[in-house]
């Protein structure tokens, strides 16, 4: 690794608890590179990493101005003072580097793409787009532009389906749904409707059923020529909220009828950089279909190393650096656990009918998300910030599935996916800690 290159966590929204980004510090930090961090405060898990050498504290929440944004990641790199690797965590962060491209490039290093492509990548309806025009299975979909159009839809479709929001950024700033939610019936659509405003910004799509499904991830870096230099496939055992939400369990599977899928595609949109991709295979008909896009690095990303000890945050530093990315195989059988979210996601998904039959008996060891030897404090601080807004998230997930039931004559419905969202705050003055 040159260590003379610093690396740059980036993240756009209030989402203090995320271990992805705890993974990446920790990934370049223990081989030497300085890392700094876009925290929300000084408390986060992430600014507490002994591998951090520096900290901006800069709440955000994704409905600043653009511009505004790109002003203050400027300053961040005037005062790192030398080129560092960004490392977006969420779609808008990758959006914003890949169409400002041009501005940050003299402060910072990044994989340059067709500076629309991780938007419309990102976009729900971009994504479906794409995979019609490439031929990349994928579930059915429906972008109601008014009421009209979705009580049509509701007359007709087949329940239950899947909202989701259809943009980034849009789903910080007036986002339709909380997240991935599943609607059980015609009425629950057009009530949930009426709150969507005259131009509904989500999407209508078809549900696999999960009695009939595997989840699938890949995550990998593609170069300059679209070409995958280190690219990774693995099961996703349970997520959180179940079948919904991030992932909690998953395993290592070598799976090469995915990853050649995942290249093809890539290669032909044309992407350069880390991606983190959902797929669902359906058993009905035997195809993988695509459901996410993140044109990003993905929060479970520590689950998979190559024998050389390549990841695609450390395969990302080496190539934009300049330096050869070692091949291997991947760790086949290896095991990543979300410990605050993976025992409630245990005891879901005993009664859900829901199986992995790829996924190994046992695991050839196991990658936690929090808990590390050389970085205890992270561990700790998501514990002091976890146990109260997680005890009242089971709470309301509790009470919404009572709802439903009440309203679905006994059916129950699965849980929405995590919200994102925060108060503003202003820019903070780059490592200080203290906010200006």
């Amino acid at each position: 690794m040159d260590r003379t290159v610093p690396g740059l966590i980036v993240k756009i929204g209030d989402y203090p608890l995320h271990h992805g980004g705890v993974g990446a510090i920790r990934s370049l930090g223990r081989l030497g590179v300085p890392m700094y961090a876009i925290t929300e405060d000084r408390f986060t898990p992430a600014a507490t990493s002994r591998y951090l050498h520096g900290r901006c504290v800069w709440p955000t929440t994704g409905r600043e101005e653009p511009q505004r944004l790109v002003e203050v990641l400027l300053r961040i790199g005037k005062r790192i003072g030398r080129p560092a690797v960004l490392i977006p965590t969420d779609e808008e962060a990758a959006v914003l580097t890949a169409e400002y491209a041009d501005v940050l490039s003299g402060h910072f290093l990044f994989p340059r793409t067709v500076a629309g492509l991780p938007r419309r990548l990102a976009s729900k309806q971009g994504l479906y787009e794409l995979c019609v025009e490439h031929g990349i299975p994928s579930p059915a979909s429906a972008f109601p532009e008014s009421l009209s159009d979705i009580e049509q839809f509701a007359a007709r479709a087949r329940f239950p389906v899947v909202a989701k929001n259809r943009e980034a950024f849009q789903r910080r700033r007036h986002p339709a749904v909380a997240g991935t939610t599943l609607i059980a019936g015609p009425d629950q659509l057009v009530g949930l409707a009426h709150d969507w405003g005259p131009r509904p910004d989500v999407i209508l799509q078809e549900y696999l059923p999960r009695e009939e499904a595997e989840d699938w991830i890949v995550h990998a870096y593609f170069d300059a020529d679209s070409a995958a230099l280190s690219l990774f496939t693995g099961v996703k055992v349970r997520s959180w909220p179940p079948h919904a939400g991030m992932t909690a369990c998953a395993y290592v599977v070598d799976n090469p009828e995915l990853a050649e899928l995942t290249a093809q595609f890539v290669k032909r949109v044309g992407f350069s950089g880390i991606v983190d991709l959902d797929w669902r295979y359906d058993r009905r008909d035997g195809a993988y279909k695509l459901l996410d896009f993140n044109p990003r690095m993905g929060a479970q990303f520590r689950l998979f190393e190559n024998e050389a000890g390549i990841d695609v945050v450390r395969a990302q530093h080496l190539d934009l650096t300049g330096r050869k990315v070692p091949e291997a195989e991947q760790r086949a059988g290896q095991r990543f656990v979300v410990e605050n979210i993976d025992l409630p996601a245990l005891l879901a998904y005993r009664r859900s009918g829901y199986t992995t039959p790829h996924a190994p008996r046992r695991a050839t060891g196991t990658e936690l998300a929090w808990l590390a030897a050389d970085d205890l404090k992270p561990f700790f601080t998501m514990l002091a910030r976890f146990v109260g807004p997680g005890a009242r998230h089971l709470v309301e997930l509790r009470r919404a599935s009572r709802r439903a039931r009440a309203m679905n004559g006994g059916s129950v419905r699965p849980f929405p996916a995590r919200a994102v969202g925060g108060t503003a705050g202003p820019a903070a003055k780059p490592w200080g800690g203290e906010r200006t």
